[in-house]
């Protein structure tokens, strides 16, 4: 029996509130161009047919092939016991339960994958996961337009550009107004000017282009000027260099694909914010904490939040009231697996790759961007535009090419990255690749932070 939930009196009744005769005069503004288009679908499909198609699909993928795409998204080293024990049924949610007595472990499995997350960044307070990372900074920005009254965010042109539009979308509605700092000749962030209008400055690092900022340095300005800092970290990276907590940073935000979850397509992945202790109040989504129950057994609970303060518009903190549970999960069990000396082994692994795949590309006359020290990304100068560049590479079997928008003034240019998975026969391939399609044009220099130019 259909579910109807409006008789027509219903309907009608709303309708002369309103002030309008049919419904259809509530889309009149709508294009008829999209209101209702002409939908050109293929015939339909039996249950045999469509598991025909799906497989036919899933063959066009490329698998094994050589990867060097970067920009947020990476590939590594996955165990297989992540995903095993990841995808127990009772796992299997992107809720964060509310009531413990169903949880079926899941609010423990969040609980630890805080603390992990704390301990990454050294700063005391996670919440248990984001939608993902963009969105993560966007909470990041209305926390502290919350917590110092101000209206005003600092952008480094070093943060991602998606992240940076996603902010916008967040912002511009609400009258938040966005400075963006941009890069200095070194392609990271220029010194940065925080005047005491500004709530936050947000500075990603490694930055879009792959290379590392002065977070100690930028964090300074912002204090001075009573603003809140906000570190945008690939995760991985915290195994090797600073965490956020010990340069002074008020959040950290970020993408943790990095940490276990795979590529599969782009997402989805999560995101995750930690904070210190003044901004706990201001975290938003959910929070569980460790407590007893009535007979003094270890327990845990969501804490310090009503589950209805994400229903109350535009007064919430927050209309996050999900997550990305099951990928936040992923990282956590990753965690465990690999351990912090298995972390520290693919963060490593990842920066000696990079810096032997930029190496060789230089070697054969690649136009490498080295102006300053890069973790695992870097740039890379093309010829051609850098779509051009990565289509050309993947009929060629290469992953490669994360193109290079204008903003940044280097022209055609393409980021690429390396892991800890990538071989000498990727790199290889690589370097034949490039020269097939006329890329290794330029001439070889000497020197560890030079540029590589045509």
């Amino acid at each position: 029996m259909p579910y109807v939930p409006h008789t027509a009196e219903d309907v009608r009744r709303a309708l002369d509130a309103i002030g309008v005769d049919h419904v259809d005069d509530l889309f009149r503004d709508v294009p008829a161009s999209i209101l209702d288009p002409e939908l050109d679908l293929p015939a339909p499909l039996d249950e045999v047919g469509v598991l025909a198609h799906l497989d036919a699909l899933a063959a066009r993928d490329q698998k094994g092939v050589p990867t060097f795409l970067g920009g947020g998204v990476r590939r590594h080293f996955l165990p297989a016991v992540t995903p095993h024990l990841a995808f127990q049924s009772e796992f299997v949610t992107a809720y964060t339960p509310y009531q413990p007595e169903v949880a079926q472990g899941v609010l423990q499995a969040t609980f630890e994958y805080q603390t992990m997350m704390s301990e990454l960044t050294g700063l005391p307070h996670s919440n248990a996961s984001m939608y993902d990372g963009a969105t993560a900074v966007a909470e990041a920005a209305l926390l502290a337009v919350r917590q110092t009254r101000r209206e005003t965010i600092v952008v480094s042109r070093g943060v991602h550009p998606e992240t940076r539009a996603v902010l916008r979308t967040y912002l511009d509605p609400i009258g938040v107004a966005i400075e963006v700092v941009d890069l200095a000749p070194d392609f990271t962030t220029a010194e940065a000017v925080v005047g005491a209008h500004v709530a936050a400055l947000i500075v990603q690092n490694p930055n879009h282009l792959g290379y590392l900022e002065a977070m100690p340095e930028l964090g300074a300005a912002a204090k001075a000027a009573g603003a809140l800092f906000v570190a945008v970290v690939d995760p991985l990276t915290l195994a090797v260099l600073r965490e956020p907590g010990s340069y002074g940073a008020d959040i950290a935000v970020g993408d943790g694909q990095t940490l276990g979850v795979p590529m599969q397509f782009g997402g989805p992945a999560f995101g995750f914010m930690v904070v210190t202790e003044p901004l706990l109040r201001q975290l938003p989504g959910r929070l569980v904490g460790q407590t007893k129950d009535v007979d003094g057994t270890r327990a845990f609970v969501l804490t310090l939040q009503a589950r209805e303060q994400h229903i109350r518009r535009a007064k919430a903190k927050s209309n996050i009231c999900s997550n990305h549970q099951l990928t936040a999960l992923l990282a956590a069990i990753n965690l465990a697996a690999v351990g912090p000396q298995g972390l520290r082994e693919m963060a490593e692994g990842s920066v000696r790759r990079a810096h032997q795949t930029a190496d060789r590309i230089a070697e054969a006359g690649g136009r490498v961007v080295r102006k300053a020290p890069f973790f695992n990304e870097f740039a890379l100068r093309t010829t051609a535009d850098g779509v051009a560049v990565r289509r050309a590479l993947a009929e060629r079997g290469i992953r490669a090419g994360v193109p290079i928008g204008p903003e940044y003034g280097l022209g055609t240019a393409v980021t690429l990255a390396a892991t800890e998975l990538t071989t000498d026969a990727d790199v290889e391939a690589l370097v034949a690749a490039l020269g097939s399609i006329g890329e290794l044009t330029g001439r070889h220099q000497t020197g560890r932070h030079q540029e590589v130019l045509a």
